[in-house]
């Protein structure tokens, strides 16, 4: 279902507190069965380029510095080359006023819907910014940010969990300014195709509303690069126009710490959003911007990251399928579990902490509840491989065993499984 809009409440889809915070408090005072493992926050482990401490020692001196809110010629020409040869965009980035950098993705998700806001200037006191659910928490700040109203699209496994684009009213289109979309998905795994991509383009420049694409996890997938929205938009023709992609280093180079990302994408929305950023925001270091300029032109050190993920995604498949299922997704580094058969994502939360010393986070502590009381996330736990492989494959054998023995138990006392 969607969410119902008919009132306005200012921050009626902001969380009281992030995952990890409420996690905390379901867990406070219960001891781990088990030495503790913790599988919770999509932090990575793995090592970051070799070149980063080089880098940041040649640029050192630029640490006095305030750098322009626009970035250098050298990191928008850096990003744009990738994007170029990631995507096969053959020059459509605009390098002097299509890319902008970012003190982490998180920053332009956050401020994007406001700057959508007062750009489309639609004359609506509160304007739609709709977000997918399980969503990003971020996304839910940025339409709080933006005094806007919520608008949750359930993203669940019928419709390869995105959200439901024939479930979207004309009207209500109409009164929207941002639409948030993250493809690789979190915390599902799942990659918006071409096709699905191109049609929420058309519905955007319908009904003249902005694109936010999270593709933060777009360099961790199985097999095959997952398709990009400006990707989208060129096979689409007519430019950026109401299109823009985040993106960062943290995940693709496990530089997190850094808080260096981009936004890319529409020339004219970028250009503005510039000014207001000149105001708002904080610059990214110039030395930071130098590791990204040398990390976004090696792939090396992507190709390795990304082979240490799916060592530990074919061991899960090894250790949880026979159980589950098929549990590896198209991309992201989690593993999105439904434990249905096994109670809710709270319950089963805390009992395999209190079992095997598990951590993972509840899905419902992902999504938000709808007007009904459903939660699209309640049936499911996430489980991040960020870990070593070694500290990974124990977690996983326990999760396993777990869940093999409550099975055998339920099944056995004749309560199902």
């Amino acid at each position: 279902m969607t969410a119902s809009i008919a009132s306005y409440r200012r921050g009626a889809a902001l969380p009281v507190s992030n995952p990890f915070q409420r996690l905390a408090a379901l867990l406070d005072g219960e001891e781990p069965g088990m030495p503790p493992i913790i599988m919770t926050i999509g932090e990575p482990q793995h090592a970051f380029p070799d070149f980063t401490g080089e880098v940041l020692l040649e640029n050192l001196a630029d640490f006095r510095r305030y750098p322009s809110i626009n970035g250098t010629p050298d990191f928008r020409g850096a990003v744009a080359d990738w994007l170029d040869r990631r995507y096969g965009l053959e020059g459509m980035v605009d390098r002097d006023r299509g890319v902008l950098p970012l003190n982490g993705s998180r920053e332009g998700l956050s401020f994007g819907a406001i700057a959508a806001r007062d750009q489309l200037a639609k004359g609506i006191d509160h304007p739609v910014v709709i977000l997918p659910n399980p969503f990003y928490q971020t996304y839910a700040a940025a339409a709080h940010i933006a005094d806007a109203r919520s608008l949750l699209l359930d993203a669940d496994a019928g419709h390869s969990f995105l959200p439901d684009l024939d479930s979207l009213d004309p009207d209500l289109l109409d009164q929207t300014v941002a639409f948030y979309i993250a493809s690789p998905t979190n915390p599902e795994g799942s990659i918006a195709d071409i096709g699905y991509l191109k049609r929420l383009i058309g519905l955007a420049r319908k009904h003249r509303f902005f694109i936010f694409a999270d593709e933060c996890y777009s360099e961790i997938y199985r097999d095959t690069p997952p398709p990009g929205i400006l990707e989208a938009a060129k096979d689409l023709g007519g430019g950026l126009d109401k299109v823009i992609v985040l993106n960062s280093l943290s995940k693709r180079s496990n530089l997190a710490g850094l808080r260096c990302g981009f936004a890319a994408g529409d020339p004219d929305f970028l250009e503005k959003w510039a000014k207001f950023r000149g105001l708002a925001a904080p610059q990214v270091p110039l030395p930071n911007q130098a590791v990204a300029v040398r990390a976004y032109g090696d792939e090396a050190h992507v190709i390795e990251n990304r082979r240490l993920y799916n060592e530990k995604f074919a061991a899960a498949e090894r250790y949880l399928a026979s159980i589950l299922g098929p549990v590896t997704p198209e991309a992201g580094f989690f593993l999105w579990l439904d434990i249905s058969r096994w109670g809710d994502s709270v319950s089963v939360t805390r009992d395999l902490w209190r079992d095997v010393g598990v951590k993972v986070l509840p899905g419902g502590y992902l999504a938000s509840d709808q007007d009904d009381g459903t939660n699209p996330g309640r049936s499911y736990i996430r489980v991040g491989l960020c870990a070593p492989l070694e500290i990974t494959q124990t977690a996983l054998e326990r999760l396993a065993n777990w869940l093999g023995d409550k099975t055998l138990r339920n099944t056995t006392t004749g309560n199902g499984a």
